[in-house]
Formats: structure tokens, C-alpha cells, sequence
């Protein structure tokens, strides 16, 4: 093997390799003598097919194989003895004719380009000092839980048959949906529990409801969303014929020793030491979160060290795209803001550098100190992603686990926090008291690390929450989004 530097200009490096011809024709008589007892040809028995048969029948496609192996192998080779960790996936590119390289008759070229990771001095660690925010659980906070958790889980009352049902309220109904006057798969039920107001059918549907009362019937009309999961009901014109057989209103159920035991708990204080348990636990990660914060913040600023620009453009460009798909999800355009485009770009670029620093920073601790994420490490983030998507669990496991890229989706985030609890043992960690509202303010909110879609709107609206399974059968104007594939996105960083 033959190397030979082309360029090499800061990080950047272009290197061309050779192999020599001969050397590939004696990987290819390797390859024929260790196959030739495999194959079979018509003619011949197996095992007893002649050498020069199976190179005149498979020369080209196992030269093919080996120009791949080749190129693979040697690439690494130079690497290794050049010590180098390339940034980013090499670029390879062949010089010459391949199908002059195939038949033997002239050595492989390949320019392999590529940037290079540069040597991390790191910090004395047990230098840092980091402050860890925490909060004391009061009884207030206990209660005020308790209340949301008993309004989470209210009962429905039936109302008088002459009471009009109202926004909140429950209406049992029977239901036989219509486009262009036929019945449609799906669009029937009987004896529906619909809470008025929890945007489980279409937009339109509860609202016409409100008002009705136990014995009246109702034409229902609705336009199904042009995005509707069903490509044959998406955008159509529809008349529910419904039947109103109850109305209900809601009661929080009452927070006594029945209501605890109706949640599996031995009694009301044992409730509201779970309670507490779980406030603390959402306190340790909101405290972790600002803990975190406060020490990537300092490896930024303790380590300088050139930084290799795909790795940054990558980085640049995900943010970036981050911040249009916010901006076109509130419907506004970058002219709206109180920013030029050139000044979020050099913004967001900053952003990117920090982000990229402290991730080489981070991979090289965890290199150095031998930090790995164990496989059954592995497994638990894996089915945490998994029952992210209720329904659809088997065909997200299978996903991830036929795709080592998305994989590594579920192993970097594990790898960061197993490094930084790692720094943070070296460290001088101090407990600092703050207030609820502190802790609550999400790390970096008031910093530039936040992307500033906060410029379009100050906060994202949160999630709505999935309306609770019905049988397809009895919910023909529910909302289907289409199935949800895993979002191929590297993990965040603070």
C-alpha cells in the first residue's frame, strides 16, 4: 500500500492510496482457492469445479467484493497508523477506470478526504465547582397534586333527562355516519360515552352536541380534515344521525381513604407519600437539568481547541432547521422577527460551536475513562423510546432495532449522562435552595444556548394529550394521525 499526502490544511486532510494491481490478483487467487469447494456449476460436481472455471464465471464479482474489503481495510489501516480520527465518514473517491481495476489490469486509487478530530487537552475537573439547585417539598405542593390527580380521574354523574348537556359534560349517543348519503366502515356506534369538549371526534362534532338532552336526535354536520388518516373520508363532507340517550357531568372524586384505595394504595398517607416521592423525583430532574447546564457551560469555557467545520455545519444545520419548522408550525416567517436573518444565523453558528465542543469534550472523557453503555443499559432506553408510541410498539422496536443509526439515538444520550455523572464525581458539587419558580425555568431559557424560536413565540404549546382507545367500530370521527415513524434526530444537547 502506497500513501501519499495531497493536502492537509488545518483539520482537513486529502490522502491518496494505491494498491497495487498485483496485490489484488493475489487476493483474488486467495479468493477463488477458498471458494471453488462451494460453488456449483452445472457440469461439474460439488467441490471438483476447476479454478479458471470459477474465475471465468465469478472473477468480476468476487474482484468486485475485494476492491470494497480492500478499500475498507486499507482506509483504516492508514488511519490507525497515521493516528487520526477522522470528524465525519471519509470520503472516498476511485481514481481511473473501475472496470480496468476489475479486470486486473490497473492498480486501485482512491483520494480519501476526510477531517480530522484534534488532540483534547482536558481540564483538571476537580477544579469545577457547580452549583445544584434544589427545593423543599412542602404539603401544599402534595395537595395541589393530589387535586389534579383527582381530577384527572372524575366520575360522571347522570344528569335530570330535561338537563341540556353542557361543555364538560358526558353524552352517551348512538351514532350512524354518511358522505354523499352512504354509510361509510367505521362511521357507527352504539351506546358512545363522549366527554363534550375532549376534541376526541372531529373539530365540529362535540360542539353541535351541547345543548341536546337525554331522547333528542341530532344530524350532525362535519367536514373530516383535509389531512384525515382515511384517504377516502380526508376532506369530505359528512352527516352524523345521532341519538342522545344520557347526559352525565363530571365529579372530581372526593381525596379520601376510598379514592386511595381505588388506586391500588393501602391507605390515603401512603397515597401521599407516593405523591411526594414522585414531586421529588420531577424536583432531582429539573435540578439535574440546571446542574448539567451550569457544567457544560464550564467545559466550554475550559477547553479551546480547534473545531472540525463539517462537524460544526452539521450541527448548524439541524438547529437551523429546528427553528424554520417552528417558525412555519406558529405560520410566521424570519421578516417577522425582531432579528435579521445573518444576525440568528451568526447566533445560531455560536450555538453550534459551543454544542460541538462540548460534545467532543464529553466523548473524550468517556473515551479516556472507558465509559460504556451497557446492553442492558441499551435495552431499558430502548423500551422507554418504545412506549413513546402507544399502538405502534412492535413496529417502533423493530425499526430501531434494524437500524444501528437510530440506535445510536438511544445510546448517545445514556453515553452523555453516564459521562457527566462521571466529571461530576471529581467536581465540588454545592446544594443551592431556590425557589419553585427557578427551578422550574428550563435550563438555558435565558441564555443564548436556547434556539431562539422563542423570538416567534415564548413558549411551544405542549402536546395534546391522545384521547383514551375506543374499538374503530365506535369511533368513526375520531382524530387518526398516520402512523408515527422514529424521527431520525441526534440527541440534544444542553
Amino acid at each position: 500500500m502506497d500513501i501519499k499526502e495531497i493536502n492537509v490544511e488545518g483539520l482537513a486532510r486529502e490522502v491518496q492510496i494505491t494498491i497495487a494491481a498485483t496485490d489484488l490478483a493475489k487476493q483474488l487467487d486467495e479468493k477463488i482457492e477458498s471458494v471453488k469447494g462451494q460453488v456449483q456449476i452445472k457440469g461439474f460436481r460439488p467441490g471438483k469445479v476447476p479454478a479458471a472455471h470459477v474465475r471465468k464465471t465469478f472473477g468480476e464479482q468476487l474482484m468486485g467484493e475485494i476492491v470494497q474489503e480492500t478499500v475498507n481495510t486499507s482506509s483504516q489501516k492508514m488511519l490507525s497508523d497515521r493516528d487520526e480520527r477522522p470528524a465525519m465518514q471519509p470520503e472516498i473517491k476511485l481514481v481511473g477506470e473501475v472496470d480496468a481495476i476489475i479486470a486486473g489490469t490497473a492498480d486501485l486509487v482512491y483520494d480519501i478526504t476526510y477531517e480530522v478530530i484534534p488532540p483534547i487537552t482536558l481540564t483538571d475537573f476537580s477544579k469545577l465547582k457547580l452549583e445544584k439547585p434544589t427545593v423543599e417539598i412542602d404539603e401544599a405542593r402534595v395537595d395541589e397534586a393530589l387535586e389534579r390527580l383527582a381530577s384527572s380521574r372524575k366520575d360522571f354523574v347522570a344528569r335530570a333527562k330535561t338537563a341540556k348537556a353542557q361543555n364538560g359534560d358526558r353524552v352517551k349517543i348512538d351514532f350512524l355516519g354518511r358522505v354523499d348519503g352512504e354509510a361509510f366502515d367505521g362511521g357507527a356506534g352504539e351506546g358512545f360515552d363522549l366527554e363534550l369538549g375532549s376534541g376526541q371526534f372531529i373539530p365540529g362534532f362535540e360542539e353541535q352536541l351541547v345543548g341536546t338532552k337525554a331522547g333528542d336526535k341530532i344530524d350532525v354536520a362535519v367536514d373530516f380534515p383535509a389531512d384525515y388518516g382515511s384517504a377516502d373520508l380526508a376532506g369530505k363532507a359528512a352527516v352524523f344521525e345521532c341519538t342522545v340517550h344520557e347526559v352525565s357531568e363530571a365529579k372530581d372524586a372526593e381525596i379520601n381513604e376510598d379514592f386511595a384505595s381505588s388506586l391500588g394504595m393501602e391507605s390515603l398517607e401512603k397515597l401521599k407519600e407516593a405523591m411526594r416521592e414522585q414531586i421529588g423525583a420531577d424536583y432531582s430532574q429539573m435540578s439535574r437539568g440546571h446542574l448539567k447546564k451550569d457544567l457544560l457551560d464550564q467545559l466550554a469555557e475550559t477547553h479551546d481547541f480547534d473545531l472540525p467545520p463539517s462537524m460544526v455545519d452539521m450541527e448548524f444545520e439541524q438547529i437551523w432547521g429546528q427553528f424554520q419548522q417552528e417558525l412555519a408550525t406558529q405560520e410566521k416567517k424570519i421578516e417577522d422577527l425582531d432579528e435579521s436573518e445573518d444576525e440568528m444565523r451568526a447566533e445560531y453558528r455560536n450555538i453550534a460551536v459551543r454544542r460541538v465542543r462540548t460534545g467532543l469534550v464529553l466523548a473524550e472523557v468517556g473515551n479516556n475513562n472507558s465509559i460504556e453503555v451497557s446492553q442492558e443499559e441499551l435495552n431499558q432506553g430502548l423500551m422507554q423510546r418504545v412506549q413513546q408510541f402507544p399502538g405502534q410498539e412492535q413496529q417502533v422496536f423493530e425499526y430501531f432495532q434494524q437500524n444501528p443509526d437510530a440506535m445510536s439515538q438511544i445510546r448517545a444520550p445514556l453515553f452523555e449522562e453516564k459521562v457527566v455523572d462521571f466529571i461530576c464525581e471529581m467536581a465540588t458539587v454545592t446544594d443551592k435552595k431556590v425557589s419553585l419558580e427557578d427551578l422550574m425555568v428550563e435550563p438555558g431559557a435565558e441564555d443564548e444556548d436556547k434556539p431562539k424560536a422563542k423570538k416567534a413565540a415564548a413558549k411551544k404549546p405542549a402536546a395534546k394529550k391522545a384521547p383514551a382507545k375506543k374499538p374503530a367500530a365506535k369511533k368513526p370521527a375520531a382524530k387518526k394521525p398516520a402512523a408515527k415513524k422514529p424521527a431520525k434526530k441526534a440527541a440534544d444537547k444542553e
